[in-house]
């Protein structure tokens, strides 16, 4: 059952303060007890004295364990696979590395983490036995505690060394006998863990902690030890370290899939950076420049897109859209589409005609998705914009420093719907006109909405009238939507009518 002081307790991320006074208090109960434990150690012959050395030397054990954790804890999200390792070294002094819990560590098949625990055998001091073998006289002594981790009946009686083996799983037997061995022959002092099945079946990692006894001539009299159940600590430790490596991998795969899409993206878009000048023969040559702004919310390119391009005849194509969806998927789906309306558009479809392919396309592709998008194409003889739209903000026209929103003709989303129809608008252009296309997210800042954004837009009336050419009005946008806490990416695009 857990404690009543955590009961019914929202789940929420813990205070740094918080945090920070926790390890604090950890480091000041470690030294507390450390201290105990020194004034414990009176008489090495008195099991009752070395009975309370080896519950402090657990304690410590586990508050350095604790430690570690509140540190990890107060570091925040690994950076990588190692990270928190040691974070505990400046706040919680440990002893010398043989006293470390962790310098033998087994896991435990069947407790995948996911699967349901074995119930745990009760309470901490139920977890923790002690036991001494006297080899003078083959007496066995057990506490109460370590029948009950080994799920021993009390009649059967303790194990002698020989018997302890039987209860051991056989690919931890060599490293039971083999700190039984360095302790009884060579004296070394025991740490270290195995796994027993016990009499009902649970198979169980204990920990274990003990020294031999010397007679008086310096031999080895008995053997003591205590023992810990530590099961769900290893369970626990286990999980970590699981999950710890799965977001390692989530964010490899991330940092691949980001990479992969930024070297798709470049390859689609137009290797032009900076301006881009049509040289038409008619009296009105366009200048254009064109920008994209990753979102801040998130590491992985979205499917924004933006593009211009020279026709057969002299007119020009201009087109910005928006894919739904980010990472490598958004991006060739968004690779595609961009692909097809280059070749419609060089093959003389109009921009409403087009608007329409492309729409089945997208209905029709392996990865369904939906997208908005606007198809211009201008011609620098008639001076007109004819364009289309799929659900994508209309262009903003600026003339002497005056901006307006211009009226968008019928349009659905792409994707969204079986033979959509789409309009077509013609918009007379002026030398000096300056052009602004872009896609929805270049407005949707924090705590924004669509409407303040396209006013915060159409203010840069005057900014813009002073471009001297299309990249000005480009530095003036980014200047302004730049910095902003945008939920999606965007891309800008401004076109340059010449004088």
């Amino acid at each position: 059952m857990p404690s009543h002081l955590f009961a019914d307790r929202p789940a929420q991320p813990p205070e740094p303060g918080a945090v920070d006074a926790l390890i604090s208090q950890t480091r000041r109960l470690r030294g507390e007890v450390d201290a105990v434990r020194r004034d414990a150690v009176a008489d090495e012959d008195d099991p009752q004295q070395r009975w309370q050395r080896a519950l402090c030397d657990l304690a410590v054990h586990q508050l350095d364990d604790l430690g570690t954790h509140l540190g990890q804890l107060r570091a925040g999200v690994p950076a990588s696979a190692a990270a928190g390792d040691g974070a505990m070294g400046t706040d919680i002094d440990t002893e010398a590395a043989g006293t470390a819990v962790d310098t033998a560590r087994a896991t435990e098949p069947g407790t995948a983490y996911g699967v349901a625990a074995p119930p745990r055998t009760g309470s901490l001091l139920s977890r923790v036995g002690s036991a001494e073998w006297n080899l003078l006289t083959d007496e066995v002594s057990w506490s109460e505690e370590l029948f009950q981790i080994f799920g021993r009946p009390r009649e059967s009686g303790p194990m002698s060394l020989d018997e302890m083996p039987t209860m051991v799983l056989s690919e931890d037997q060599p490293a039971l006998q083999g700190m039984v061995t360095d302790c009884l022959i060579d004296g070394k002092p025991i740490d270290g863990e195995f796994r027993i099945v016990r009499t009902d079946g649970q198979v169980r990692t204990v920990h274990m902690t003990g020294e031999p006894v010397l007679d008086t001539d310096g031999c080895t009299a008995s053997m003591w030890a205590v023992l810990r159940d530590v099961s769900e600590l290893r369970r626990s430790e286990r999980a970590v370290r699981e999950s710890r490596d799965s977001l390692e991998r989530s964010r490899q795969m991330e940092r691949t899939e980001r990479r992969v899409a930024v070297e798709l993206q470049e390859a689609v878009l137009p290797p032009w950076r900076g301006s881009l000048r049509f040289a038409h023969d008619g009296p009105a040559p366009l200048d254009v420049a064109a920008h994209y702004l990753p979102a801040a919310s998130t590491r992985l390119i979205g499917g924004d897109w933006y593009d211009a391009l020279a026709l057969p005849g002299g007119d020009a194509l201009l087109t910005v859209g928006d894919l739904t969806g980010h990472g490598v998927a958004a991006t060739s789906s968004m690779a595609m589409l961009l692909g097809a309306l280059r070749g419609m558009a060089v093959a003389g479809i109009r921009p409403a005609a087009l608007m329409g392919h492309l729409n089945q396309l997208l209905e029709t592709s392996v990865q369904p998705a939906l997208g908005s998008a606007m198809c211009c194409r201008y011609d620098p003889v008639a001076q007109t914009l004819t364009w289309a739209q799929a659900g994508h903000p209309a262009p903003l026209l600026f003339r002497d420093g005056t901006g307006h929103v211009l009226r968008r003709p019928e349009g659905v989303l792409l994707g969204a719907t079986t033979g959509a129809a789409y309009g077509e608008a013609e918009t007379p252009l002026l030398p000096g006109d300056l052009l602004v296309l872009h896609t929805d997210g270049l407005t949707r800042g924090s705590g924004w909405d669509d409407e303040a954004g396209m006013r915060r837009l159409l203010a840069l009336g005057p900014r813009l009238a002073e471009a001297r050419e299309a990249q000005d009005g480009v530095r003036a946008v980014v200047e302004e939507f730049g910095e902003e806490s945008r939920v999606d990416d965007a891309c800008v695009m401004v076109v340059r009518v010449a004088r």
